[in-house]
């Protein structure tokens, strides 16, 4: 067991992926399957709204990102964001760091659900490391590594 799995383990969560087949893209849209290793302790899939609604925002508040909910005209919670603070931004944040990770633009398309991977490369191109600094590291990755030595090879003496 990996990483996320060692913390759900730890806290006593399954981590155990779930299937899951919902519409894609649309109401009546083809079936896809997923596994879910994120949901709701009744094992129901966790709605980005409803997550958004009780877990997130409330964490933004928390944190003093975002003000208190205030009650609307029927008592609901509202609260007062944008999309800079909304839940998208953690999709934006994953794919950051993969791509700051070295995960190519076909495997991150493949993991975010795009079916073309040009699409991914046109939203997410300004995030991906400069070509002067790949090259960079390159070089110092080559340059820079360990190397072992072995008794007196190459000594003069």
């Amino acid at each position: 067991m990996l990483g996320v799995g060692l913390h759900l383990s730890a806290l006593g969560r399954p981590t155990d992926a779930l299937p899951c087949s919902l519409p894609w893209e649309k109401l009546n849209g083809p079936l896809r399957t997923h596994n879910l290793l994120f949901r709701w302790t009744d094992d129901k899939s966790i709605r980005a709204r409803g997550y958004s609604e009780l877990v997130w925002k409330p964490a933004l508040v928390a944190a003093g990102v975002i003000p208190y909910a205030e009650k609307d005209a029927r008592a609901r919670k509202r609260f007062t964001t944008s999309r800079r603070e909304g839940l998208h931004q953690l999709r934006h944040y994953y794919a950051s760091v993969m791509l700051a990770g070295g995960v190519s633009v076909k495997e991150l398309a493949e993991y975010l659900g795009h079916a073309d991977p040009g699409f991914t490369l046109r939203v997410y191109a300004h995030m991906m490391p400069g070509s002067h600094d790949r090259a960079r590291k390159a070089i110092d990755d080559r340059l820079l590594r360990p190397r072992a030595v072995s008794g007196d090879q190459g000594a003069t003496g």
